[in-house]
């Protein structure tokens, strides 16, 4: 939605990053014996969803207000914020007692959601990304926010003139990418059953690469969400394929890389073709 927009969100990984701290940190077990808060019952399983959903979501409106009513360009927004969250969490995750130790002692409750499974077949982390994508097709095909933000994305001067409230819908589009990044936070830990402040690292090149090898434009107004979750799957599958492969990390982000670059420059050639 964010690209779609015509915006950019490099601060998606870092937000990620403390809903996986928030989360570790707030659904341990209660008899884990190096706990973040010693003194802390067990929570429910979905308070540190939920806390971790009101925490990023206030970070999505910085972003979302710095963008639409000050005019400040989102790279350069979300690259401040970005290092200001990695900040925060680093503090957050340098309390006293953990000391900046790995998070550990996941409840199932939790865990269930990143690595269980339904009729002991169907992955629930699938189930729910599947959920995801649904609700995100339904909103951006089917309803007036949706629309409003491929008409921001192609053209905003044109989309005030019609009477769109761009900056609400601005605010708000970066508000629901920080909400999604939340739950990513939570099944990550989840999945990995612990946290730490290096979670998240690099997640948003990730994300945008395969928005783009997906047809997202990076000039904003064009893409599909069916585009985008293929795009998902094939860099998974580039990804997977080459650690299957034995190609170590390094020369793995130098494909990713390459990857990103070709499919800019081909969205940009194709754009000015058009013009």
């Amino acid at each position: 939605m964010v690209l779609i927009s015509g915006g950019m969100d490099l601060a998606a990984g870092r937000t990620v990053g403390v809903a996986v701290v928030i989360t570790g940190s707030l659904g341990q077990m209660a008899d884990y014996s190096n706990k973040f808060f010693p003194d802390l019952p067990q929570l429910p399983f979905w308070v540190p969803l939920l806390v971790a959903i009101v925490v990023c979501f206030l970070f999505g409106l910085l972003n979302g207000v710095s963008v639409a009513y000050f005019s400040i360009p989102p790279f350069i927004v979300t690259l401040a914020t970005g290092m200001i969250i990695w900040g925060i969490n680093l503090l957050y995750y340098d309390m006293e007692p953990n000391n900046s130790q790995p998070i550990g002692g996941i409840q199932e409750g939790i865990k269930y959601f990143g690595s269980g499974y339904i009729a002991g077949t169907v992955p629930v982390i699938i189930v729910i990304a599947i959920v995801v994508v649904l609700i995100s097709w339904y909103i951006m095909k089917y309803t007036s926010f949706g629309r409003n933000i491929y008409a921001i994305g192609g053209n905003r001067d044109a989309a005030e003139v019609c009477g769109i409230k761009v900056k609400q819908v601005l605010v708000w589009t970066y508000a629901i990418a920080a909400i999604t990044f939340a739950i990513a936070g939570y099944l990550e830990c989840a999945r990995t059953n612990g946290a730490t402040a290096s979670y998240g690292d690099g997640y948003e090149f990730d994300a945008i690469a395969a928005c783009v090898v997906g047809g997202v434009s990076n000039s904003g107004g064009v893409g599909t969400i069916p585009g985008m979750a293929l795009g998902v799957l094939m860099f998974g599958i580039i990804n997977y394929g080459l650690t299957f492969l034995g190609v170590q990390t390094y020369w793995q982000k130098i494909v990713k890389g390459i990857i990103i670059l070709t499919a800019v420059g081909f969205d940009v050639r194709k754009n000015i073709q058009k013009k």
